[in-house]
């Protein structure tokens, strides 16, 4: 399936883009991760949510072929 990956903040300067498409095989949150980390080693050494349809999803969460959004730690007020 393809999935359109947007990176937000210091993500997209990790990963030198503000979005990409990438074709993955059904997969859990976890397996994207994964091939993140691969893709783009500096994203180990960073702290992000995932966020799936505009909703933060947990690693088990199996990918639908939504959008994805990437997110650097943010604080509420």
């Amino acid at each position: 399936m393809h999935i359109e990956i947007k990176y937000f903040g210091m993500l997209a300067e990790v990963t030198g883009c503000s979005s990409e498409i990438l074709e993955l095989s059904v997969t859990p949150v976890s397996g994207l991760k994964e091939f993140l980390f691969k893709k783009h080693p500096g994203l180990q050494q960073k702290d992000f949510r995932i966020a799936q349809n505009q909703e933060l999803v947990s690693e088990e969460t199996m990918l639908t072929g939504q959008e994805i959004a990437i997110l650097p730690p943010f604080a509420g007020g």
